[in-house]
């Protein structure tokens, strides 16, 4: 079978997070063997988010931080850095309300970033420096030229000043973090504290933080301008205790929630309090939970919701229609340790962690993956953001 076209960007865990890989990696294809190469050198960028020319990327790290890029083909140019807020970034989103939203897992953390503010910064400090901040053109400093990377691609510019982007690093006021309530949850592992996940936007224009620590999504109001931005409280929503929630996503106005803990998938909706409560619930899998962990969680327009389920290995698909959950079927992810997936036509691409691959799956009709037809060799692939072609 032949392999689609493909152009990703994949985040990855690097030697500081027990990974194989160099930093942001983009593949590439156009009719060829699929093939990755380091754009990026830069710590456990584990997850990262598009928007237009620009790409952003936490590092995964204690005292994690955020980097902002200018992608330009398949290379990027390093712009401005900030502090994650927490320790182990492991999600990052572009708000609606003009700011970047962090969620740090160790110390239980959300951090807000002004977009516009972050951009004023970064181009006044080029315009000091005498950088052409709109051009990508470089001080020719160290580090200005393409560097072989690791797996024989051409690495980009990193950070902290080592490429010939810009560099700055972020005034306060452009920065807000939110610490979550202590809470913990029946899981004493797991559980001990807040532990933020990922975050998501509502309808309503405001955010909601997933807390796998203390088993409940947080509500935020974030406001973002062209000097500051800020992140005020709303309320707590409740889940299962033990539930662990990890990812969300929304259909028709109610949230679905991964479990991780509980291996189970949770569809949950705003009552007239403006509380979310479970209207639905579904175990992915037989027997134990064990050391099966779901991970990433998305619906398509038809109401199918796709999870991967690491330690079994799979992803399974449930259908969502008249309110509820029921599982259609499952398959192999086509590798080890499934973190994250995207869609392309035709297709589920599934970072496999623990496989160093992206495994090319090809799904039917009611949304079940088959057999994998092809893996794409990238370094301990966590997150995966398919790009326009042009």
């Amino acid at each position: 079978m032949t392999l689609p076209d493909l152009h990703l960007l994949v985040g990855s865990y690097t030697a500081t997070g027990g990974g194989n890989a160099t930093g942001i990696s983009v593949v590439t294809s156009g009719g060829a063997a699929p093939v990755a190469s380091t754009v990026a050198v830069l710590d456990d960028p584990s997850f990262l988010a598009v928007s237009g020319d620009r790409v952003y990327a936490v590092s995964e790290t204690s005292d994690g931080g955020v980097h902002a890029f200018r992608m330009s083909g398949s290379s990027l140019e390093h712009l401005w850095d900030a502090p994650a807020g927490g320790d182990a970034p492991c999600h990052i989103r572009v708000d609606p309300s003009g700011a970047l939203v962090v969620t740090n897992y160790v110390s239980g953390t959300v951090t807000a970033v002004s977009l516009e503010a972050a951009e004023s910064y970064a181009s006044s400090v080029a315009a000091s420096d005498g950088i052409a901040a709109d051009t990508g053109a470089g001080t020719g400093g160290p580090g200005a030229g393409p560097a072989a990377g690791a797996d024989g691609g051409a690495a980009g510019h990193g950070v902290a000043g080592r490429g010939a982007g810009v560099s700055a690093v972020l005034p306060d006021a452009a920065v807000a973090t939110e610490l979550l309530p202590d809470a913990t949850g029946p899981d004493e592992d797991r559980q001990e504290g807040p532990h933020a996940h990922q975050s998501v936007a509502t309808p309503d224009g405001t955010v909601l933080v997933a807390d796998l620590g203390g088993d409940a999504l947080h509500e935020f109001r974030v406001e973002a301008d062209a000097v500051s931005v800020s992140i005020e409280p709303v309320r707590v929503h409740h889940v299962a205790p033990g539930a662990g929630p990890r990812h969300m996503a929304w259909h028709e106005g109610d949230l679905v929630v991964a479990g991780e803990l509980d291996g189970r998938v949770h569809r949950l909706r705003r009552d007239e309090s403006g509380s979310f409560r479970t209207i639905a619930d579904t175990a992915v899998f037989d027997g134990p939970v064990g050391t099966s962990l779901l991970s990433h969680i998305e619906v398509d327009e038809r109401g199918l919701v796709t999870v991967a389920v690491r330690g079994r290995d799979q992803i399974v698909v449930l259908d969502a229609a008249d309110g509820g959950l029921r599982v259609v079927g499952s398959a192999s992810c086509g590798g080890v340790w499934p973190r994250h997936f995207a869609r392309v036509p035709g297709y589920l691409l599934v970072a496999n962690q623990m496989s160093d691959a992206i495994a090319v799956l090809p799904v039917g009709d009611d949304g079940v993956p088959g057999e994998a037809v092809g893996q794409i060799a990238v370094g301990s692939p966590a997150c995966i953001v398919p790009l326009e072609q042009h």
